[in-house]
């Protein structure tokens, strides 16, 4: 019969091996991603797993090492820089019957500005995301074709440059990379012999995750105030993990869960939509009731930590602006549209901030506590 294993410990042993080789920015990064290499082996267990990525802005962060080690923790690890659609779904579907964990490094060549949109590959890991959401594809020669459906659920880890697609961010644990500064120092890796040693946490992993396997199942742990929707879906199979584990895992899977959801809120603009509206009402129509159109582009394209000034190499414009606003509805429920403004001497067409106000209340984070002082009177804006 096989001992027991004591989890706590269990994970305390993954998380000394990954602080050997990685280097990462903050303490809940640790947390988080030796519960996702748990997690990984319990999948059966879960409704949704969430993705795990080490983005940074340039090269030489540890990415790629972070994802090496990883590698070594997880059951069935499948490397795929340029593993196709296609392959994915067969590969899910069972290589010799074992679904694998898939390790993307170099993601930005994938869903990067220079790699087009790869949609079949982002509806992959967006889909794989939940249990029993299967893609139906035509199989088949010529006119003897069949629609069959492939399973994707599976665990997804990535590595890579700038930012992911906002549909697979927002279902990722996302650790900012940076580069080691001169006195974080790590032990060099050696594939021959430390390999070897993460096989075996790997391995006793998996027999730790057979036994609690039970205690894990339709299990829904209590989550930190606050922290619901999305975050909840991409945090609740690492807090059971933790709370199977023991010790101060609990606690501190929770403290990792809320510092880096904060972070993970601080640092999103949203969607590009999102982050008009955000900017319309925090910055350009403060204490305005309506402003003219080319007085909105004027400051949109002003605004020094913002996009508008450099959409794929022009600025915001009238047609743009237009075309974006009109995706959301007023509390009348009609698209929003600029309408006639009377300013000194002449009628402008403008946006009225009651035809943005319901837009602003469900879609944007909210206000600041401190807001900027009102911009002049659109009746003398020319």
């Amino acid at each position: 019969m096989t001992p027991t294993i004591d989890g706590a410990a269990l994970l305390d042993e993954v998380e000394a091996f990954h602080r050997r080789f990685n280097v990462f920015p903050y303490e809940a990064a640790y947390v988080a991603v030796v519960l996702w290499d748990a997690h990984a082996h319990l999948l059966d267990c879960f409704e949704s797993t969430p993705r795990l990525a080490f983005l940074s802005p340039e090269p030489g962060s540890g990415k790629s090492r972070a994802l090496e080690i990883v590698e070594t923790l997880v059951p069935n690890p499948m490397a795929a820089v340029d593993a196709s659609a296609a392959a994915l779904f067969r590969a899910v579907a069972g290589v010799d019957g074992k679904r694998p964990t898939i390790l993307f490094d170099e993601i930005d060549t994938i869903f990067g500005p220079k790699a087009g949109e790869n949609e079949q590959l982002r509806g992959f890991i967006n889909a794989g995301h939940r249990r029993n959401r299967p893609m139906f594809r035509c199989v088949g020669d010529g006119a003897n074709q069949t629609v069959q459906a492939f399973h994707s659920y599976a665990a997804v880890a990535v590595a890579g440059l700038g930012y992911l697609p906002d549909t697979i961010r927002d279902r990722s644990v996302n650790i900012r990379m940076r580069r080691r500064a001169r006195n974080e120092k790590i032990e060099p890796y050696r594939t021959r012999i430390h390999e070897k040693e993460g096989f075996a946490l790997r391995d006793r992993l998996a027999t730790w995750a057979e036994q609690v396997s039970e205690r894990v199942m339709n299990v829904w742990p209590t989550m930190p105030e606050g922290v619901t929707d999305r975050p909840a879906d991409v945090w609740e199979p690492l807090l059971a993990v933790a709370d199977a584990a023991g010790g101060d895992w609990p606690d501190r899977a929770r403290a990792a869960c809320v510092a880096l959801v904060t972070a993970s809120k601080a640092n999103d603009k949203g969607s590009l939509g999102v982050r008009l509206l955000t900017d319309l009402r925090d910055q350009v129509m403060v204490g305005i009731d309506r402003l003219p159109t080319v007085a909105i582009l004027d400051r949109l394209n002003a605004m020094d930590d913002a996009p508008w000034a450099d959409l794929h190499g022009k600025p915001l414009d009238n047609r743009r602006l237009s075309r974006m606003l009109a995706e959301y509805m007023t509390a009348d429920n009609e698209p929003i549209t600029s309408r006639n403004i009377k300013t000194a001497g002449s009628v402008l067409k403008g946006y009225y901030a009651a035809d943005l106000a319901d837009a602003w209340a469900r879609y944007c984070p909210p206000p600041p506590e401190s807001p900027l002082p009102p911009l002049p009177d659109t009746e003398n804006v020319a």
